[in-house]
């Protein structure tokens, strides 16, 4: 099993050109090689790479690169933001933080899914860009099972104290729930680790260190501000609470995202040593 390839994709990513020149994506418009620069550029999805569920089924892991340093962008779900097929309206960010998030979501494909694939299609200022995800064998990827030789897997994130469990960039859901903009809605999570680490570097020393946790809007409308971005986590119980305000009513997604004892640096494009928990929101004003 391979659990790099997220490192790949952002290399073709910064190069533009050169994950279209492989044939693992489409856009609609020249790409340019450009410096960074505080605001003003685009965002591309990325594919980081498919892995089997206990199920039989199999889970589709994307990501994306937000080319400025500073500036948040947002896409909503439609036309310039979609899943092909299966519509718009699914579990794709709409809210897109600076710089390069991995595996900020998946989509779960049946077993026999074959050589179908699933495009992400994002367009802005001018650019678009169409990644698919497949079951190719070249881009599996160990976000369950750990990195390979590492013994490590990913955290366990859940939302209710006796509610299902997941783990990986999939992870879990939980419950629906409402709240009434400009007042705090408290969220509170439940993790859980097998005590391991990525050997790196980042993670000397770590080992025993309880799992970190960091809080995103995901999808919405309006502005989410969380009373503790990442609220720490009692170690004996694993559990950690924290408060999101919502400026706008509408539907909204928020992701947390827990990382072991490697950190966030060691942690992201092998997806070995992470998990995403979601909670749909609806406010009402």
């Amino acid at each position: 099993m391979i659990g790099r390839h997220g490192a790949v994709a952002l290399l073709a990513v910064g190069l533009g050109a050169a994950v279209a020149g492989r044939g693992r994506a489409q856009q609609t418009t020249r790409p340019q090689l450009q410096p960074a620069r505080a605001s003003g550029q685009s965002v591309t999805p990325v594919f980081e790479g498919w892995y089997r569920n206990p199920d039989g089924t199999y889970s589709l892991s994307f990501g994306y690169f937000n080319r400025n340093t500073t500036e948040v962008l947002e896409i909503a779900q439609g036309p310039e933001n979609r899943l092909e097929p299966g519509g718009t309206a699914q579990s794709q960010p709409t809210h897109f933080q600076p710089r390069r998030h991995w595996g900020v979501f998946a989509v779960r494909v049946p077993a026999d899914f074959g050589e179908k694939s699933i495009i992400w299609r994002l367009s802005i200022r001018g650019e678009t860009w169409a990644i698919p995800g497949s079951l190719k064998p070249g881009w599996q990827i160990d976000a369950l099972a750990g990195e390979a030789g590492s013994g490590n897997t990913p955290p366990e994130i859940w939302f209710e104290e006796a509610g299902p469990r997941g783990r990986g960039p999939g992870g879990a859901w939980g419950a629906p729930r409402t709240a009434v903009a400009g007042r705090p809605l408290e969220l509170t999570v439940w993790t859980a680790d097998d005590g391991n680490a990525r050997s790196s570097v980042a993670s000397d020393g770590r080992e025993g260190v309880p799992v970190s946790l960091a809080w995103f809007k995901h999808q919405g409308p309006g502005p989410v501000t969380f009373g503790d971005a990442s609220p720490r986590v009692d170690a004996a119980s694993g559990r950690a609470t924290t408060t999101a305000t919502f400026r706008a009513p509408g539907e909204y997604v928020l992701r947390v995202r827990a990382n072991d004892a490697s950190g966030v640096s060691g942690a992201g494009h092998a997806q070995c040593c992470w998990t995403n928990g979601f909670v749909k929101v609806t406010v009402t004003g």
